[in-house]
C-alpha cells in the first residue's frame, strides 16, 4: 500500500515496456489517479491490470477538481498524478496540484521514469553537462522569432518540444536566428517503431525535413548546440586597475585582486599582465 502522499508518476512515451515496476506498484495501490486524459490513460492502465479510480485533471481544470484531489490527500489517502506520456509537469499538466500539495505540507513523491527531453539529450551527442529546457516555442511566427532571438547567445544546449505540423517552420526559424551552421538534433518518435535521431546543421536539418514529409509526424524533441562562449576582453578601466596593482603586488596577487574588483576572469587578467610585463 502506498504511503499517503501525492505521487508524480511517469508513463511510457511510446513503448509500454518502459513502464517502471515501481510506477505500476504505485498506480495499483493509490486511492485515486489524476490523469491528463482518462480516455488516453485507460488502455495503459488496463494493460497493467490497474483498476484504481481516475479523475481527469489538467492545468486548466476548475478548482473543484483540484479541491477533490486535495481533499483525498488531506484525509490520508494517496493520489497519483499522471500525464498522457512521460513525466508530469515537464511541458505537461500537474504544476497546480503539486504546488497546492506543498503549500499544505503534503508529501510529494517523484517516481523516476520516461522523459522525452532526457532521452533525447542522452542520445543526441550534444554537450549535456549544462542544458536549458525551453519546452514548446510560441506558435505565432513573430513571437517565436522573438523567443529564439532571446536565446541566440545561450551557451548551454537548448532542448525544445515541438508539434509535428510546426517542426519545419521552427527549424527554419532556428537556422535564421541561430545561424544555419549551428548543430542540432531531431529526436522523433522516441521509443516507438519509427524512432529517428538525426544530427546535422540547422540548415541541413531544415532541408532534410522539407524533403521528407514523414519527418513531420509524431512527437518531436529538438536539441540545439549552445552558442560559442564569448571571450572576455579588458577595457581601459580594467587595464588601469590591473596595472596599478601590478606596480605594488606580484602579478598573481594583482590579477586575483583585479578579478575581484572588475568581475573579470583571473586568468584573463593574469595573461594581460604577462603581456604587459613582456612588452615593457
Amino acid at each position: 500500500m502506498a504511503v499517503p502522499a501525492l505521487y508524480v508518476v511517469p508513463t511510457p512515451i511510446g513503448n509500454r515496456a518502459d513502464m517502471v515496476p515501481r510506477a505500476i506498484e504505485v498506480l495499483q495501490s493509490v486511492s485515486l489517479i489524476a490523469a491528463e486524459d482518462m480516455r488516453h490513460s485507460r488502455p495503459l492502465l488496463n494493460h497493467f491490470g490497474i483498476e484504481t479510480p481516475m479523475i481527469a485533471y489538467h492545468d486548466h481544470s476548475d478548482e473543484r477538481v483540484v479541491e477533490r484531489v486535495l481533499a483525498a490527500l488531506r484525509s490520508g489517502d494517496s493520489v497519483a498524478l499522471i500525464s498522457d506520456a512521460g513525466t508530469p509537469l515537464i511541458s505537461d499538466p500537474g504544476y497546480r496540484i503539486v504546488d497546492a500539495a506543498h503549500s499544505e505540507g503534503i508529501a510529494v513523491v517523484p517516481i523516476p521514469g520516461a522523459c522525452a527531453a532526457i532521452a533525447a539529450l542522452s542520445a543526441g551527442g550534444l554537450p549535456s553537462d549544462r542544458f536549458c529546457f525551453e519546452g514548446f516555442l510560441p506558435a505565432k511566427t513573430q513571437v517565436r522569432h522573438t523567443a529564439l532571438s532571446a536565446l541566440a547567445a545561450e551557451t548551454r544546449t537548448l532542448v525544445f518540444y515541438e508539434a509535428p505540423h510546426r517542426l519545419l517552420a521552427t527549424v527554419q526559424a532556428m537556422a535564421e536566428v541561430f545561424g544555419g551552421e549551428r548543430i542540432a538534433v531531431l529526436a522523433r518518435e522516441l521509443s516507438k517503431l519509427h524512432e529517428t535521431i538525426r544530427r546535422a546543421s540547422l540548415a541541413e536539418l531544415a532541408e532534410w525535413i522539407n524533403q521528407d514529409s514523414n519527418q513531420q509526424r509524431g512527437e518531436c524533441v529538438l536539441l540545439v548546440k549552445g552558442a560559442p562562449a564569448r571571450e572576455q576582453a579588458l577595457d581601459a578601466e580594467a587595464e588601469r586597475i590591473l596595472y596599478l596593482l601590478m606596480d605594488e603586488l606580484p602579478l598573481k596577487q594583482a590579477a586575483q585582486l583585479a578579478a575581484q574588483i572588475t568581475g573579470l576572469k583571473k586568468n584573463l587578467l593574469y595573461d594581460a599582465g604577462v603581456k604587459r610585463a613582456r612588452d615593457r
